[in-house]
């Protein structure tokens, strides 16, 4: 009996070769090795990604605007004419061209300026993009119109274009808009009594 079962467990017995071995080794390197690659090429991509992102956000960082000093309002005993600010590169950043826009007679941008700083003004009741304005660079001036590191631009805005008459207690908003970076937003009351030049607060 038990030489019979011993002879059908021999018949039963079923062996792996050494190369079914072999095909399987090689099937599961070949998966991880694409895994692997899956998961690196993955790495890759999300570091790239954030290397951009990071040179984006220094590039946005290092094309800001700072105002420097005091809003300086020039007009008369009933309204504002005109705004008088410094401008100053955020970070020793990109050179940001100054270049003026044309004025068109009305206090706006003509439509064919090449300016690529646009100034906008809003208030409660209105608002009025492309505003003219003129720069002076002051200090250390190498001769353009760009703004660099370490210079400083006066700007004087004319508000005869913003489509209201800024008065007392007149609340308002300017928009220093460069082509890259954030925008400078300055936002000031007039005084109860008007003078030909006051500091905004």
């Amino acid at each position: 009996m038990l030489k019979r079962l011993a002879k059908m467990m021999r018949r039963d017995e079923r062996g792996i070769t050494g190369l079914e071995t072999a095909i399987i080794l090689i099937a599961f390197v070949v998966v991880a090795s694409v895994f692997a690659y899956t998961v690196l090429s993955a790495g890759i991509f999300s570091s790239q990604k954030g290397q951009e992102a990071i040179h984006s956000g220094l590039e946005q960082a290092r094309s800001t605007l700072q105002m420097k000093g005091n809003v300086v309002a020039t007009g008369n005993s009933t309204e504002v004419a005109t705004l008088t600010f410094c401008l100053a590169n955020a970070l020793n950043g990109e050179a940001i061209d100054l270049t003026p826009p044309i004025d068109d007679g009305n206090g706006r941008a003509d439509g064919n300026s090449t300016n690529v700083v646009v100034i906008s003004y809003s208030s409660e009741d209105v608002r009025t993009d492309d505003l003219a304005w003129t720069s002076n660079a002051m200090g250390l001036d190498d001769g353009d119109d760009l703004l660099e590191a370490g210079e400083l631009f006066e700007i004087v805005l004319d508000l005869s274009g913003c489509g209201e008459t800024i008065d007392a207690y007149h609340t308002f908003t300017i928009q220093v808009k460069p082509p890259v970076g954030s925008v400078l937003v300055v936002e000031r009351t007039t005084p109860a009594a008007l003078d030909t030049n006051m500091i905004l607060y």
